[in-house]
Order: structure tokens, then C-alpha cells, then sequence
């Protein structure tokens, strides 16, 4: 039996072969984390308990500390189609519960302009699984906040040109509700941006364990599978700090941080293959100390797994370990010069600029370049 086994939640459950290819499958180069274990051991101890069910998650941390990974790798584990919302600032309840959009007839799509054509048809022929935003998102390549504002813009259009016409309308669940409704486990990115309080006011009352959401067309009750995994940085500019009823309705917290040492190297050794101890063990110190230093001085940029992971390939293949930190981490962090020369202090200062000129020289020796 596969380990994992014992922590799929609702094993006689029967997923549609749409909802099969919702759940995430684990990579080869997937390293399962202390926080992974401990959320699987208390949601699963939790599942049957009443009142102690746990089924409201936090992940708050950095940039690249691997909360969206974490939440995917959730999926797998209890056996729930993953999906997703990322927040905005101008979100609004539509863009909570879903949209009420006109049904237009073939006769008058022909007619329109090419460009909203294509989106009505693509609302019109998609089979009702996803949601309104999400198929702009993907038809026209925006952004979600883009697609939510040019789905309103549409519907304007419409109304406008159809003020003296009998107009039929069709709701379109958005994805929060889909998964909601259906008991998936959603993850919820960045909801410290939205600036409208009632909108937190509607996911507030969405994440009760008995909660409902007030439908145009009926009232949802929340599916018992439905799992909501919010996920977080802390103190970028643009957001706020987590709303307190929201907070309040989460049963578990992980802070997300940069793992230990070993976990970051065997995650970069299984994500690029490159196996140099001593030069991982290297880059790993010096993308810790960075971590610490811009937190020190207040530099808002992250020195992360990604960073980690990205200078460890180009190191891998041939790039100057030197030079690729710049361009893979410092410059990630900030351009800044005076803060550029805090970084680099403190790197001097620690003797790991002088790993690095060890690296390469023993870099140019192996490929035979060094000079006799």
C-alpha cells in the first residue's frame, strides 16, 4: 500500500474522470517537508472529530518558501482535486460567489466584434466546470484581475446595446464555489490585498464548517471534503496583514520559512541534478545569509528556494557561480546599490565571497583552463 494511503479522507468516494485529473500528482523531484507530515497527521486525526475538524489551512511565509507546492502536494495526499484563486486587490463579491452574465443568440455574435466574439463563445462552449474568470484567463491570456475587469466590461457593452430587449441571464459559479460545492481542496493565494471589506466579509462566511454561500440562484451548503488552504507572504508591499475573523477561521498554521540546509540541497539536487556537495553546501550558506541579511536591513526582496534552485542551475551548467549570483539572486532581491553593498558586506564579511573564487578556480582546473 502506498504510504500516503491512510491519509486520503473520503476513500469511497467516487471522482468524475474530470475531477481525476484535478488531483496533483507528486513530481519525481518532490521532497516531502515537516510541515507536509504534520498538516496530513492533523487533518487526518481531525477528519471525524465534529467540531475539531480541521479544514481551514494557513501558510503564510516568503516568496518561494513553497506554499503553492505545499498546497498542491495536499491534493495528493487526502485524494482532492486542486484548484485555485488568486486574490486581487480590486476583487469584488462577483469575483467570490461568480457572475450573472447575458445569454446572447448566435445571430447577434455573429455581428459583434471579432475579439468579444471569441469570448462569449468560449463562456458559451465550455462545459459549465469552469469558472467565468478562469476560461477569460485562459482564452485571452490575462491576468485574473484583467480577466474579472474585462468580463464586466463586456457585459456593459451588452446591456447597453440590448436596453430596449427582453435580455436572458446564466449564472456562472466562480471557482471558489465550484470547489466549495463539489468538496475540493481550493487554495486561496493572497487575500491580504483585497481592499473591499465585504468581500473578506463573504470568504469569512464561506469558511465557517458550516457555512453556506448566497447564491443568485440557490444557496450553497459547503461541501464536507472542502478544504481551503490560504497561502500568504508576509510583509510585501500591497498587502495588509490578514484580516482577524479570516484568521480566526483557520484551524492550522505552518510559518513558512526556508527550510534546513539539508532539505534545501537534496531538493536541489533532486529538482536540477547537479550533486557537488561542497559547492551546494556553499550556495546553500550564502542564500541563508542573504535571507537574514535583507530581513535585518529591511530590504523587501526574498532570497528563496527559487533563487536556490535557479543558481544552482546555472551553476551546474558551466555558468561562473560568481556572476549567476547576481543575476539568479541579488538582483532578485534588489537593484538598489546601497543595498547590493550591505549583501555583499555581509557575504565578505562571512568568507563566502572567497568560497566562491575557490569554486570557480577548482571549475576552470577541472575543464583544463586553469594557467600553469
Amino acid at each position: 500500500m502506498n504510504e500516503w494511503e491512510e491519509y486520503r479522507l473520503s476513500s469511497g468516494r467516487q471522482l468524475t474522470e474530470q475531477e481525476k485529473k484535478l488531483v496533483w500528482t507528486k513530481p519525481l523531484s518532490h521532497k516531502v517537508s515537516e510541515e507536509e507530515w504534520r498538516i496530513c497527521r492533523e487533518v487526518k486525526r481531525n477528519w471525524n472529530r465534529g467540531e475539531m475538524k480541521i479544514a481551514n489551512i494557513l501558510l503564510e511565509g516568503d516568496a518561494g518558501s513553497g506554499k503553492t507546492q505545499l498546497a498542491k502536494a495536499l491534493s495528493a495526499d487526502f485524494g482532492l482535486p486542486y484548484t485555485k484563486v488568486t486574490c486581487f486587490a480590486d476583487m469584488d463579491k462577483t469575483d467570490v460567489i461568480g457572475a450573472i452574465l447575458p445569454v446572447i443568440s448566435p445571430e447577434r455574435l455573429e455581428k459583434m466584434e471579432p475579439a468579444d466574439a471569441i469570448v462569449w463563445k468560449a463562456l458559451y462552449e465550455s462545459d459549465g466546470f469552469r469558472s467565468a474568470t478562469e476560461i477569460l484567463t485562459a482564452t485571452l491570456g490575462l491576468t485574473p484581475e484583467q480577466a474579472s475587469l474585462k468580463l464586466k466590461q463586456l457585459v456593459n457593452k451588452v446591456e447597453q446595446k440590448s436596453a430596449d430587449e427582453a435580455v436572458e441571464y446564466r449564472f456562472y459559479p466562480s471557482e471558489i464555489v465550484r470547489a466549495y460545492q463539489n468538496g475540493y481542496l481550493l487554495e486561496i493565494q493572497e487575500p491580504t490585498v483585497i481592499r473591499d471589506a465585504a468581500v473578506l466579509m463573504a470568504l469569512n462566511s464561506a469558511l465557517e464548517p458550516d457555512g453556506s454561500i448566497n447564491l443568485p440562484t440557490e444557496i450553497v451548503r459547503r461541501h464536507p471534503d472542502f478544504i481551503a488552504v490560504i497561502t500568504t507572504n508576509r510583509g510585501y508591499a500591497g498587502t495588509r496583514p490578514l484580516n482577524e475573523a479570516l484568521r480566526d477561521r483557520v484551524q492550522h498554521t505552518e510559518k513558512m520559512d526556508l527550510p534546513a540546509k539539508e532539505t534545501m540541497i537534496e531538493r536541489a539536487i533532486a529538482k536540477t541534478g547537479y550533486q557537488d556537495a561542497k559547492v551546494l553546501d556553499l550556495l546553500a550558506d550564502m542564500i541563508i545569509l542573504l535571507d537574514k541579511t535583507a530581513r535585518a536591513h529591511a530590504i523587501k526582496g526574498v532570497a528563496g528556494m527559487r533563487s536556490f534552485f535557479y543558481w544552482t542551475d546555472a551553476v551546474s551548467a558551466g555558468a561562473s557561480a560568481k556572476e549567476s549570483l547576481y543575476h539568479k539572486v541579488i538582483y532578485k532581491i534588489t537593484t538598489d546599490p546601497d543595498e547590493i553593498k550591505i549583501l555583499e558586506e555581509a557575504l565578505q564579511k562571512h568568507g563566502l565571497f572567497a568560497g566562491l573564487d575557490d569554486v570557480e578556480a577548482e571549475t576552470l582546473k577541472k575543464n583544463g583552463f586553469l594557467m600553469r
